[in-house]
């Protein structure tokens, strides 16, 4: 795939320089998803994260894989745009330099190990009288409270805890989403939280604490199959790749090997549906299929009759029928189609960015603004940013030289 610049964005030619972060400052003790995606976004948008890792080891999900040019694969996609300090917190040396940090620092996230930043005097309660004007955001598995918060957590456990995997799968077998849900959505409420907290904070003058747990941003997602499922009603079934609830609904296969996704909504479709891609009108009166409920209880025998009707045809044919019939339809694509998926490319939503293995392609952030172009900077090298963020605090080149001898840095 080929690489362009956001520059050339339609509707972005009269951007300014500035950012709607620009001057805000994060510190965040992250790992894994779900803090490093919250900080990701909040990067894109002009803030300075400062992502504080161990020493000699960094972010965890560094080593997860080596598939982009021997970088992690979930590293490269979360990171950008940061700067890596080294710090052991456990040494009083490493929480001098914190404390330093957060002299001028806005923001605090972290998603350490349940009460591990409260032991290491990290907490809101802790920091708020010395810095009032901080936000502390704390992502966990669980929250603070309950009888699960010090539960280890990671997002499959989440997924499955959250109630997700029951509906998600085959009728014979459950199935966890291809990508990190849990963490996402998550990150996802904690960056909106981040942002209203300091918006919030130009009214009152006063940081605040946020507490985002995984399982009730899982939950808060999962609020259709539950409300379907109320009051002990059987909840939505797994249904694979097909909507549980809507029929048709899901992947149907073609003639000539391939799969076409589509989707009906109402009864006018239907009629549609029938007439113009099936060919065969007489369906539409059908009584097995006169409504979404009755066709949803005889979907075994309309699949049959749309398999049948699509055997003799190509994807692109069936494509063509859906498109005149005003049927929503997609390709079932692979990743590799996605890299080089056309509207993407049209749309120009590809850019790069710089990192220790050499630039790499990266996605724009789906939210184009006219007023801003999004901060796409280098992936952080594991500490590649101490020295100079010590020097920064006044550090002298022998104090850190002894800083990293003594392994605080």
């Amino acid at each position: 795939m080929t690489a362009s610049t956001s520059s050339s964005l339609p509707g972005t030619s009269g951007a300014s320089g500035t950012r709607p972060l620009d001057g805000v400052t994060v510190i965040s003790l992250e790992h894994a998803i779900a803090a490093p995606f919250c900080t990701r976004q909040l990067a894109d948008l002009g803030a300075r994260v400062i992502k504080v890792e161990r020493p000699g080891v960094g972010d965890f999900a560094r080593n997860y894989d080596e598939r982009v040019n021997g970088m992690a694969s979930h590293f490269v996609w979360t990171n950008r745009s940061k700067e890596s300090l080294t710090l052991d917190l456990k040494q009083p040396a490493a929480r001098d330099i914190l404390n330093k940090l957060l002299e001028k620092a806005d923001v605090l996230v972290q998603n350490l190990a349940p009460g591990a930043a409260a032991r290491l005097g990290l907490s809101y309660e802790a920091l708020s009288p010395d810095f009032p004007r901080l936000v502390v955001c704390d992502i966990s598995g669980y929250g603070e409270g309950g009888p699960y918060q010090d539960k280890k957590a990671y997002d499959l456990l989440i997924q499955s805890e959250s109630g997700f995997l029951s509906v998600t799968g085959t009728p014979d077998e459950p199935a966890k989403a291809g990508c990190s849900i849990s963490d996402i959505a998550a990150g996802m409420y904690a960056y909106s939280s981040i942002l209203a907290s300091l918006l919030l904070r130009e009214k009152t003058g006063e940081g605040a604490r946020i507490d985002v747990s995984m399982l009730e941003s899982t939950v808060e997602w999962m609020g259709f199959p539950m409300y379907y499922a109320f009051n002990d009603a059987p909840p939505p079934p797994r249904a694979g790749a097909s909507h549980a609830t809507i029929y048709p609904y899901g992947p149907f296969a073609v003639g000539d090997g391939s799969d076409v996704m589509l989707g009906l909504q109402n009864e006018r479709e239907w009629v549609a549906f029938c007439e113009h891609v099936l060919q065969q009108p007489e369906l539409a009166e059908d009584a097995r299929f006169i409504s979404n409920s009755l066709r949803v209880a005889n979907k075994n025998t309309l699949r049959v009759l749309i398999l049948t009707a699509f055997a003799s045809l190509t994807r692109e044919q069936v494509i063509e029928r859906l498109e005149a019939a005003r049927i929503a339809n997609a390709s079932v694509n692979t990743m590799k189609d996605v890299w080089n998926h056309p509207q993407l490319q049209a749309r120009q939503r590809w850019s790069s960015v710089d990192s220790e293995a050499g630039r790499i392609p990266a996605l724009i952030p789906p939210a184009t603004s006219t007023a801003f172009e999004h901060r796409m900077d280098k992936i952080p090298a594991l500490g590649e940013h101490s020295r100079a963020i010590l020097t920064e605090l006044g550090y002298a080149e022998a104090q850190i030289r002894q800083l990293e001898q003594e392994g605080v840095i």
